[in-house]
């Protein structure tokens, strides 16, 4: 057989000579016109960004570090770099200068690369950070007039103006597949952030999973809204699978809000929507107080955290939908599993099966497999292809000596290999010397039609150690009693589980990744 390099160049190649006239857009807002480009334009474009990049010095290994929301010249970036082999590391824009920094200096990134409204961050980093010796300010629509000077050391250039002086047609490829593709460092929400470094073999391999007809099943007929930003692990990898079939690609920039998503799946007729389950919340809410309505949507996949079968039924019901959860993390490429659009019936509080390439097991405390692998809880380990073994600077492994890797989750995987994740590990409430699941409490309350969000956490005791208690974010325009909470509870899980306080919050706190920001809540309540 020919040798055939699975790089990541490939897919946009592809997607070029196959699709060249298959549209990425780029919302510019509610009311505000969208941004378009074919995929064959934009490899153009990427090719001259690359020839850029290497008049800059960049060489094979080197990383660019990317400030940036989802768009057009955000995906030429990223294709610009891994081109030629240079490294894209990922960089999400809602955490502060100081945590960022430290992840610039340990990853030593090069070019700095931003959407324009992000100046006055890079402007802290360029002074932190002695690595950046450019700054690239991304054109994005109606961004231009918002850059202003980036200060400091660094170069500043605008993207068409890097191209127009330095753009030159390179080669693409030609490197192992076990290059270096891509750094993201994980959400740090259990202790200090980690990195993940992806290569091009393991993204490509991951690209070719979701594409399977029971994962994504992404086609050409779809039209593909990318809600989850392309700095939470490599965007779920549709930057890559959109173009390895062809599908239109619909990019919201920094608009996630719920009208201006509503108004670009409406314009442009999307058919497949991804993101957090938070972001479809907010739609849902939008759509209930001005009564729009998206024909065109049939699909919407929901990750980031286990999605309580209330939210899912109500998406289903308002958006005229199949929903399906996934299960993932940074360490896994993203994705872990995916529920399948065709299984009947919906799956309650379950995350599907893995691709063939990614395996799992449960285990006891010490990481020994349970004898019994269908039906118990134990933690949750992963294997495969796509699957971290070390993290980013690290010389020891992340993997056992087996080549397991430990999720920090607690799950159980049913008699049909569906996963259902139960919780963390870390955040197990031990009360009396006994162990108790908030998962479980989270389940059933989150249930319910008025709540919108809830956690449970451990609240200092001194007699018991930890007990429980139980915060939640009312549904918009509903109410719900602590009677009525407790009685949902009462005779589903012991007695000494029930929580000793309900508290309700106005906003639940997200970390960056849209999850419930469970170290915050600890922090104020705990």
């Amino acid at each position: 057989m020919q040798p055939y390099a699975l790089t990541l160049d490939k897919f946009i190649d592809h997607a070029a000579k196959w699709h060249p006239q298959t549209e990425v857009v780029t919302g510019g807002g509610a009311g505000a016109p969208a941004g378009r480009v074919d995929y064959a334009a934009l490899r153009e474009r990427s090719k001259l960004l690359s020839g850029a990049f290497a008049a800059l010095g960049l060489t094979l290994g080197d990383r660019i570090a990317t400030l940036a929301w989802n768009s057009q010249a955000h995906m030429e970036c990223w294709y610009a770099a891994l081109g030629i082999g240079v490294v894209c590391h990922t960089l999400n824009p809602r955490i502060g200068a100081e945590q960022l920094g430290a992840m610039v200096r340990q990853a030593e990134d090069r070019v700095l690369a931003i959407s324009p409204d992000q100046a006055a961050l890079a402007d802290e980093l360029v002074a932190a950070c002695p690595s950046i010796a450019h700054v690239l300010v991304l054109d994005e629509p109606g961004g231009a007039e918002m850059a202003p000077p980036v200060a400091g050391r660094a170069r500043v250039w605008m993207q068409q103006e890097l191209i127009d002086t330095l753009g030159a047609d390179a080669a693409w490829g030609g490197f192992d597949e076990n290059a270096e593709a891509g750094l993201c460092f994980t959400s740090g929400t259990t202790g200090a952030p980690k990195g993940v470094t992806y290569t091009h073999r393991s993204n490509y391999l991951m690209t070719l999973n979701v594409l399977q007809a029971d994962m994504m099943a992404l086609g050409a007929r779809d039209v593909v809204l990318a809600a989850v930003p392309m700095f939470h692990a490599n965007g779920w990898g549709l930057p890559f699978a959109a173009p390895a079939v062809g599908a239109r690609f619909v990019l919201p920039g920094r608009h996630n809000d719920g009208a201006s998503l509503a108004e670009l799946i409406a314009r442009e007729k999307v058919t497949i929507a991804i993101g957090v389950a938070t972001v479809w919340l907010a739609l849902i809410d939008h759509l209930d107080a001005t009564g729009g309505e998206l024909p065109s949507l049939e699909r919407v996949l929901l990750g980031g955290s286990p999605v309580p079968q209330a939210l899912m039924d109500r998406i289903e019901r308002r958006l005229g939908v199949t929903a399906q959860t996934s299960w993932g993390m940074t360490e896994l490429s993203p994705i872990g599993t995916v529920a399948s659009a065709s299984a009947e019936p919906r799956l309650s509080g379950k995350s599907g099966r893995p691709p063939v390439g990614v395996d799992l097991r449960v285990a006891d405390a010490e990481g020994a497999a349970l004898a019994k692998q269908r039906g118990v809880e134990g933690r949750l380990q992963v294997k495969g292809a796509s699957v971290v073994e070390r993290y980013f600077g690290h010389d020891e492994p992340a993997t056992d000596a087996e080549g397991w890797f430990d999720t920090g989750d607690l799950a159980i995987i049913d008699g049909d290999g569906n996963l259902a994740i139960t919780g963390r590990s870390k955040d197990l409430i031990k009360s009396g010397g006994e162990w108790i699941n908030p998962g479980e409490i989270e389940a059933i309350v989150g249930a319910l039609p008025a709540v919108g969000l809830v956690a449970v956490v451990g609240r200092v005791h001194a007699k018991w150690g930890e007990r429980p208690v139980l915060v939640m974010e009312e549904r918009q325009n509903q109410s719900i009693s602590d009677a009525e909470l407790s009685d949902a509870l009462d005779g589903r899980v012991p007695r000494w589980w029930m929580p000793d306080e309900i508290i309700r919050v106005a906003r639940m706190p997200l970390a960056f990744t849209g999850k419930i920001d469970k170290k915050a809540l600890r922090a104020e309540f705990g």
